[in-house]
């Protein structure tokens, strides 16, 4: 029984249909939550961290958990079937500090339609996105709020050297082609599908959502590879930590989760 706030960056519609089968489960544990991209839960919590509002953070990237576990404001806990998590998709500590639920990726959204009538060469890496047909034409999210544009910045760097100027150079003339950077991850998936934009770099379940609701979009993933990083969930330290943060972290993992 109890009431407490959850701190996501999983997808509104994903949220809801979770919470469905929770609130199932477990009707006298009142879910508040609070939905931001994946930069901006962080920095929330590192601005509460004297006072942490959050009883727990529920899929938002292990990258910002490992920020969140040196500032010392994960508390360890391992949820009911934790020993099935693979050792690499949660915290090495003796007692985990962090769990991953899944992961997502950089891919590649072009609204076949709109190619089409633009007359946009086909999409198979991340080079063919620097072709001059393509100027304008491009969303991307902002490595500075989303995750997924951070991870996709990130793999560039990595793909290209990211300690030399060969490693930059890719992003600077990608920029050129960007008509637009925005604050989500999926919004460039939401726009390509929308007409907004003829290609949006966003991750490929934005994209798999889209196509499943008839719109006229391809998910690519690039030939090179896809930045990607898990999405995991964490008990935040506080005083007074409830008993109802640590069933939905149990339930979290579960199979009835698990599978959803």
């Amino acid at each position: 029984k109890g009431e407490i706030s959850v701190y996501t960056a999983l997808e509104d519609e994903q949220v809801t249909e979770y919470l469905a089968v929770f609130n199932q489960e477990y009707p006298d544990i009142k879910v508040n939550i609070v939905r931001e991209s994946t930069g901006t839960i962080p920095a929330k919590l590192l601005a509460e961290k004297e006072n942490p509002q959050a009883d727990l953070v529920w899929g938002t990237a292990a990258s910002s958990m490992m920020v969140l576990d040196t500032q010392g404001m994960l508390e360890p806990y391992a949820p009911a079937g934790a020993e099935r998590i693979l050792p690499e998709f949660k915290s090495d500590k003796t007692i985990p500090t962090w769990v991953g639920i899944d992961a997502w990726e950089t891919a590649i959204i072009v609204n076949t339609a709109e190619a089409q009538k633009l007359g946009l060469p086909e999409i198979k890496s991340y080079q063919d996105l620097l072709k001059p047909e393509f100027k304008g034409h491009i969303v991307m999210s902002n490595p500075n709020s989303s995750g997924t544009g951070f991870l996709t910045v990130s793999a560039l760097l990595q793909l290209n050297g990211k300690d030399t100027e060969k490693g930059w150079e890719y992003p600077d003339k990608l920029h050129e082609n960007v008509a637009q950077y925005v604050h989500s991850g999926s919004k460039p998936a939401k726009m390509a599908a929308a007409g907004e934009t003829a290609v949006g770099i966003s991750f490929g379940y934005a994209g798999v959502s889209q196509k499943a609701k008839g719109a006229p979009v391809e998910i690519i993933f690039p030939e090179e590879g896809s930045g990607w990083d898990l999405e995991a969930n964490a008990l935040m330290k506080k005083d007074g930590i409830k008993p109802a943060a640590k069933t939905f972290l149990d339930w979290a993992i579960s199979d009835a989760a698990m599978n959803l």
